[in-house]
């Protein structure tokens, strides 16, 4: 199938630049030409873009399609076909606000994964981490308390019925974790480094793992020529991660000017995720966030804004994320107004292109419109550069998508 895009303004986001008009041309999949005027093939489906803009497909650099519901008592009661079907429709709804591919940062999503790739179900391209690994009580311990036995060697490893994460305590149970997820096809690895606003369990400035459990992970990674990612908020948690070869943060919102120099100096990148706060705020009293979390929320996103600055001023890269949960995934494009309110747009759109396309190791595949790329991209009303808050509101901003070259939907 050849599909032809006219008379459209193309977004260089490495060179923070919009082209003048330019016809795209695309051969199943794949952008094939890229020309100005008249191009040599003829389309089965010729689209007029009149002017508008031409974005490669969003990319986000920290979704959970495991967490369909903040409701942690209601996920946990949900059978194994009610979760699928729920992450089926997180998927599809996630490509229809342009995200054609997102990395997902804790759950057993391989089969989702696959039924987007082969087109069983509509969905972005998933690049995953599998399930987490988390010390006992830590961010990624979701047990109720009747549910946790005290093992036999503290070393064990418990795996979550829900296939959320692993509980790995000691380097030998963290290691053999690592090696089973990597085993299993995930593109990286995770583990919590500190606590969080989500977890039951553990106060939110905790600070979990040893050195020796971190490397024992890390190692592992690096072996596989992958990396291991860390969800961490306060500066101990972070720099524990950074100088045992965690490259990269999830989060970071309460980071300090020393180590954030300090991390810009290891070339470690972090994922900030706003809007998840801002959406935990307002949306989880109504549906069902518990009130310790709730609580725990306080506070979190205006420090994740100072955090920016004082990342940025240290030399930080930084990707683009939004790890919203349940019912506050139709937020995601609200990260984009968010983001603009801190930094210049050609910064959080390089954030999103660059940065997050290597962390997702698709170097060359997405992140740019040009031949040789997979036709992943979105049709914009608007100039991301002079608007970009105006993308948070995709049904207006939006009108068209394409995933592998072929139409979402298109409303032109």
């Amino acid at each position: 199938m050849i599909t032809i895009i006219r008379n459209a303004h193309v977004l260089d986001p490495e060179a923070g630049e919009i082209s003048g008009e330019s016809t795209v041309v695309v051969e199943d999949e794949t952008i094939v030409d890229m020309v100005e005027g008249e191009p040599r093939a003829t389309g089965d489906l010729d689209v007029d873009a009149a002017g508008r803009f031409l974005l490669p497909g969003f990319v986000d650099g920290h979704v959970h399609h495991i967490f369909h519901t903040m409701d942690f008592a209601r996920l946990q009661r949900m059978s194994s076909t009610e979760r699928a079907i729920s992450m089926g429709h997180a998927a599809e709804a996630e490509l229809r606000r342009g995200f054609t591919t997102v990395r997902d940062t804790g759950g057993d999503t391989r089969g989702l994964a696959n039924a987007t790739r082969t087109g069983l179900i509509a969905g972005p391209r998933i690049v995953r981490a599998g399930r987490v690994i988390s010390q006992t009580g830590g961010h990624g311990d979701f047990r109720a308390a009747a549910d946790v036995e005290l093992p036999v060697c503290g070393c064990q490893l418990h795996t979550d019925r829900q296939g959320a994460g692993h509980i790995a305590d000691g380097a030998d149970a963290c290691r053999k974790a690592a090696r089973f997820e990597l085993r299993e096809g995930s593109d990286f690895i995770k583990i919590m480094s500190s606590g969080g606003v989500a977890s039951p369990a553990d106060p939110f400035d905790a600070i979990q793992y040893t050195s020796e459990e971190i490397r024992a992970v890390t190692t592992e990674t690096d072996h596989r020529q992958t990396y291991t990612t860390s969800h961490a908020y306060t500066p101990e948690a972070i720099r524990l991660a950074a100088d045992n070869g965690v490259r990269c943060i999830e989060h970071g919102n309460m980071i300090d000017a020393a180590t954030a120099e300090h991390i810009a100096a290891l070339g470690v990148i972090v994922v900030p995720t706003l809007v998840t706060y801002q959406a935990m705020e307002e949306l989880g009293p109504k549906v069902g966030l518990p009130e310790v979390n709730i609580q725990k929320n306080a506070g979190v996103l205006e420090a994740g804004k100072r955090a920016i600055e004082t990342l940025k001023a240290a030399g930080v890269e930084l990707g683009f994320g939004t790890d919203l949960l349940g019912e506050a995934m139709p937020w995601q494009n609200r990260e984009f107004a968010i983001r603009a309110e801190l930094e210049p747009a050609v910064d959080v759109l390089r954030s999103m292109y660059v940065t997050n396309v290597r962390l997702c190791h698709l170097e060359g595949v997405v992140g740019r419109v040009e031949p040789g790329h997979v036709a992943d991209f979105v049709l914009s009303e608007v100039d991301p550069i002079e608007r970009l808050s105006d993308l948070s509101e995709p049904d207006a901003t939006l009108a068209a998508i394409f995933s592998r070259g072929r139409p979402v939907r298109m409303s032109l």
